[in-house]
């Protein structure tokens, strides 16, 4: 891949992570419910993801769910029921004051959150037709396939984790100046209705054809 293509393909990656989404509610809540170590595993359950999504598209998927409109709606109910599963069940989660040093808030395993991270992406349909679209873009005919699409999941991956390490960074050092119930549950209700928002918006996301 040519360093200009590349350096592209790293703007742009840039400007995607950035993209205030369902990935960046995901970790400023995991960041707020468990602190940045373990909420950080959320990150890379959503990079694990993105190279499924990734992968899917490059062999095929992509132009499946582009030609079916069966198929896309399929996926698309699915994200929208399982986003708004997630804002629910952080809307109605127990609050407790958040304190430093605190040792419960790891209660979550590492595999369940890597686990969501990785549906969360799998599901969202606007991931599979978003690398349909731009995929083909950083990708030079002539050159061997393999390097380029490897080159282009790496330079997504890294902009992803670098940016969602922000998001749980910025959300666990909020979290850690919360001293009451009170607060801890009106931030629970805030990331709640935002996910469920995402869920609203998901579901009046349409295929797009050229």
């Amino acid at each position: 891949m040519p360093m200009s293509v590349w350096i592209t393909c790293f703007a742009a990656s840039w400007i995607f992570s950035l993209s205030p989404g369902s990935g960046s509610v995901f970790s400023m809540s995991n960041g707020l419910n468990y602190g940045f170590r373990r909420g950080y595993l959320g990150a890379v359950g959503l990079v694990i993801g993105l190279w499924a999504v990734f992968l899917a598209v490059v062999v095929g998927l992509g132009v499946v769910i582009q030609a079916s409109p069966i198929a896309f709606n399929v996926l698309k109910w699915a994200g929208v029921a399982y986003l708004f599963y997630l804002g629910l069940s952080q809307w109605r989660s127990k609050a407790s004051p958040i304190t430093l040093g605190q040792k419960e808030k790891a209660r979550i395993g590492a595999l369940e959150i890597i686990g969501k991270g990785i549906s969360l992406n799998l599901i969202n349909p606007k991931g599979y037709i978003f690398m349909l679209a731009v995929i083909p873009q950083f990708i030079v005919a002539g050159l061997p396939l393999t390097p380029q699409y490897l080159a282009v999941a790496l330079t997504m991956a890294f902009t992803d984790l670098v940016v969602m390490a922000g998001y749980t960074g910025l959300a666990s050092r909020v979290a850690l100046r919360l001293k009451t119930e009170s607060q801890v549950n009106t931030l629970n209700k805030v990331f709640g209705a935002l996910f469920m928002v995402a869920a609203v918006v998901l579901a009046t996301f349409q295929q797009t054809h050229s």
